[in-house]
């Protein structure tokens, strides 16, 4: 019952985030942002497939103990992708903001990715282990999560100070987002239950893309209209 109801949530999930940055970018009519934003929802919905469809293909067939290897391998790939998906927000937030950040600023986020991104390829990972160990879980999700605070802060400030309704709950979605992965690290090898909070943490995502989506097409009908 779990794999089949496991499964059609992950297909549901993927295909509606990689749909939808398809018409993200094939209707973003030009606009840079948009085009950004495109590209970010099918970079998060790739990248968690080397994740997801190892997984859905373990519970449907052998278990997860015989696929660890591929589960561990798309948990890495995964790490990865989320961080250019973190990258690439920030990005899409000078376009929307029409704001150029501080070099400072911006050369921060990406030593900060490329942080998170080494630490991510360190062996002592133990990516394919049964059991890896909590500490480098922590560690690589450090500047992770000053990545994702950072973006927080940026969406949330110009939001308000631009009276951008269209995307005044963007930052909360990614504090969602962040509110249920976190524990899951912390917790989860401990308490095997605390792992589906990964689903409100994938409908988390998923209504970051939908917003975006969502603005993309109420700016195309007030164009349309004036």
């Amino acid at each position: 019952m779990q794999a089949i109801v496991e499964t059609t949530f992950d297909v549901v999930y993927l295909s509606s985030v990689i749909v939808l940055g398809i018409l993200l970018y094939v209707g973003s009519d030009g606009s840079r942002q948009y085009q950004l934003f495109g590209i970010m929802a099918v970079v998060l919905g790739v990248g968690d497939a080397f994740h997801l469809v190892p997984r859905a293909y373990a519970l449907l067939t052998t278990g997860l103990e015989s696929n660890i290897y591929y589960l561990g391998i798309g948990k890495l790939v995964t790490s990865i992708t989320m961080t250019v998906f973190y990258l690439i927000l920030y990005h899409a937030y000078e376009l929307r903001y029409k704001v150029k950040s501080s070099r400072v600023l911006t050369i921060m986020m990406y030593v900060l990715a490329a942080s998170r991104i080494a630490l991510t390829l360190l062996p002592q990972n133990e990516w394919t282990s049964i059991n890896p160990p909590l500490r480098f879980a922590i560690y690589r999700n450090i500047p992770f999560t000053v990545i994702g605070v950072i973006v927080i802060i940026l969406y949330y400030k110009a939001s308000r100070e631009k009276k951008d309704v269209a995307f005044k709950n963007l930052w909360l979605s990614i504090v969602l987002s962040f509110g249920f992965y976190l524990p899951v690290v912390l917790f989860s090898n401990i308490y095997p239950i605390v792992g589906a909070l990964m689903i409100p943490k994938t409908l988390a995502y998923v209504w970051t893309v939908v917003i975006a989506y969502k603005a993309m097409r109420k700016e195309g009908e007030d164009y349309n209209e004036w």
